[in-house]
């Protein structure tokens, strides 16, 4: 059955210390969370409240440059937590805006994921919509899941906003989607789900027939971080029941 969570980038306005987010997001129907960063709280604190919330460490967001520079390190901190798929959030728009550099994405990828797979934990790429950018014959987006074999994390709100679809995606890249974002967009912009152009019971249903093993909320700008909490632990909660 596949499990939820919660990046908490969407709670980043909150004043709650980390410690203090992970029991709030305990007291909702998520399985679990994924990191945007540690802060200043030691991993072995983070792992104590984790347990104490009843929650499983989905994956970590760590920044491509910080991965480059020390990807052990990395594997080791999060592992701690009992986390072992640690995703790159972003890479601009100049490293998929052409054949070639779509190519090098691929490759500088792939060659980091073989350093972290060798320590034990697998690597993800998290798109935006600005991936699909035209290279040539093809998206850098298409260019780059081509050349390289690293697992994606697809954000299907990015997806639509880019103007595509994210049910054939998702489709195409069966058995290498671990995590997928589910984020509502309109207009190109993050709403709350059910309020934009996603077709969010369709894409938990193909995110779950591409072998996702967690459904991941996301929200980059709520309202009410607190209310859109409440609102993203219900409405996954009901998604993954779903057949």
């Amino acid at each position: 059955m596949v499990r939820t969570a919660i990046q908490l980038y969407t709670l980043r306005e909150l004043d709650d210390s980390l410690l203090d987010l992970l029991a709030r997001v305990g007291e909702t129907a998520f399985d679990g969370v994924e990191f945007a960063g540690l802060g200043d709280a030691s991993p072995a604190d983070v792992a104590d409240a984790l347990d104490e919330a009843g929650l499983d460490a989905a994956a970590a967001h760590v920044s491509f440059d910080e991965l480059e520079a020390d990807p052990e390190g990395a594997v080791e901190t999060y592992r701690e937590l009992g986390c072992d798929t640690l995703v790159v959030p972003y890479l601009d728009e100049s490293h998929f805006d052409s054949e070639a550099s779509a190519r090098e994405t691929a490759r500088r990828l792939d060659e980091l994921a073989a350093r972290v797979e060798r320590r034990g934990a697998t690597l993800c790429y998290h798109n935006h919509d600005h991936e699909f950018v035209d290279a040539g014959d093809r998206t850098g987006f298409d260019a780059f899941v081509a050349e390289s074999a690293v697992g994606i994390e697809l954000d299907v709100g990015w997806v639509v906003a880019a103007g595509r679809d994210p049910l054939s995606l998702l489709d195409r890249l069966e058995g290498r989607v671990p995590l997928v974002h589910l984020k509502d967009t309109a207009a190109g912009a993050p709403v709350e789900l059910g309020e934009g152009d996603v077709d969010v019971d369709a894409c938990a249903d193909a995110a779950r027939d591409a072998g996702a093993e967690w459904l991941v909320y996301e929200h980059d700008d709520p309202d009410d971080p607190r209310t859109s909490l409440r609102h993203g632990a219900s409405r996954l909660a009901e998604l993954a029941e779903r057949r």
